[in-house]
């Protein structure tokens, strides 16, 4: 396998072009031949003229790449090392949404060969890959696992945004069925990845690895949360706790804030639905979760606490929300909880503008029922910077009184602004 494919006497083929599909199929596409597989049109389009519909990668991104994009069954015969990198989300009940992972898997079994392998990358819970996705794979193709067919699983650690944490810069963590495949899969991967790779023990330890790496910092960041809440009754500043905690050589610097996106506002939900599943009723990741799911809400009604103290008429107030992405720099909305503030604010009658240099107005009205404000007014009774994004991080205290009413507040949720603001009402978490 590994041979043929440096010599491109076959190809690999990536199936599920999104943020992290698209920079494997790319790095890839530099050493051997690859097919880039998706079901959007639009999307294949997009990367047939070198541009990334995440807006993550540049066309230079494009550039010496031995890549054939589509969106055909047909051309997807031609590869033999299958990577499978579609999305894996929760449905609105948090529960696991795997209907594009199945529907992935059940468009390589229509192609799978003798000797073909299949890599999953997709955030699952442990088991996911053999006791869901292999059965279909079997069925479909009517190949047999291990003897005619190998199977493994390596972990995406694509950060969005980051441009120093990026696939060829992140030790691989792999994993195959058996020895054979485990070998295979580390050489195919040691091409892009130059750290290396990590051979995990076994299919379920890699899947295990992965989902505990996000629910980590889930925890984490639902204690600072917590804090945060707890820290504003007392009258104190979280971030300044936070600075001076920081101080000691082991504590752990992690940060209160909105927690969307589709990794650690989504794993740890894999992880506590498949622990029922044992008779275990996970705890602490669901407290965590609960307080990180709770905090858009939480930062709604603390706005409007500060506004009625501020003695504004709040049935005719008019609030800015600046930034509507999940994070900072990012064009992705997907998991943003920056709608539960808007929800939370508009209960309350306000009418609320939002702003953010990186989203598309669109998505946002098709995923979250509103759009961004065309043109920033000059009379908000509150600003709310919820996203750090970097177009944000100069701004100063006149800008802010420059859109404001009097008697306005600024609320800083991560805390940028911090000692900067002297004259307005101001609030962090």
């Amino acid at each position: 396998m590994y041979n043929n494919l440096i010599k491109k006497q076959t190809k690999l083929s990536v199936i599920g072009l999104g943020y992290v599909g698209l920079p494997i199929a790319l790095e890839f596409a530099k050493k051997i031949s690859v097919i880039g597989f998706d079901i959007k049109e639009e999307r294949i389009e997009m990367m047939k003229k070198s541009i990334d519909p995440s807006e993550e990668l540049p066309a230079s991104a494009f550039e010496g790449c031995d890549i054939e994009f589509t969106s055909s069954l047909e051309k997807l015969k031609e590869a033999t090392f299958h990577i499978v990198a579609v999305p894996t989300p929760i449905d609105k009940h948090n529960l696991p949404d795997l209907t594009p992972l199945i529907s992935a898997t059940r468009t390589i079994a229509k192609v799978l060969k003798k000797g073909d392998y299949v890599v999953y990358e997709s955030t699952v819970y442990p088991g996911c890959t053999e006791e869901d996705c292999v059965p279909i794979l079997e069925e479909i193709s009517g190949l047999k696992f291990v003897k005619d067919f190998k199977v493994g699983y390596s972990p995406e650690r694509i950060n969005p945004g980051d441009k120093e944490h990026t696939l060829t810069s992140i030790k691989k963590v792999v994993s195959g069925c058996d020895k054979e495949s485990l070998e295979v899969i580390s050489k195919v991967y040691e091409l892009v990845v130059t750290p290396g790779v990590f051979q995990a023990q076994s299919i379920k330890v890699a899947e295990a690895a992965k989902i505990i790496e996000n629910t980590q910092r889930d925890v984490n960041i639902g204690l600072m949360n917590e804090l945060s809440i707890i820290f504003n009754r007392m009258g104190i500043n979280t971030f300044d706790v936070l600075e001076a905690s920081g101080t000691k050589w082991n504590f752990l610097k992690f940060y209160p804030g909105l927690v969307g996106g589709h990794c650690i506002g989504v794993d740890p939900y894999y992880l506590s639905y498949k622990a029922k599943e044992y008779g275990y009723h996970a705890q602490i990741i669901n407290s965590g979760r609960f307080v990180n799911d709770s905090m858009g809400g939480y930062i709604g009604k603390q706005v409007i606490k500060k506004m009625v103290v501020a003695k504004k008429d709040i049935s005719n107030s008019k609030i800015l929300i600046m930034g509507a992405t999940f994070k900072e720099d990012v064009s992705d909305i997907r998991n943003s909880k920056v709608a539960d503030i808007v929800r939370e604010l508009k209960s309350y009658g306000v009418v609320v503008h939002i702003t953010d240099p990186h989203a598309d107005s669109n998505e946002l009205y098709n995923e979250y029922g509103f759009k961004l404000t065309k043109k920033i007014e000059k009379d908000y009774d509150a600003v709310i910077v919820a996203v750090s994004h970097k177009e944000y991080m100069n701004f100063d205290e006149d800008y802010f009184k420059s859109i404001t009413s009097p008697n306005a507040t600024l609320v800083d949720v991560k805390g940028i602004y911090r000692r900067k603001i002297k004259k307005m009402h101001y609030w962090s978490l």
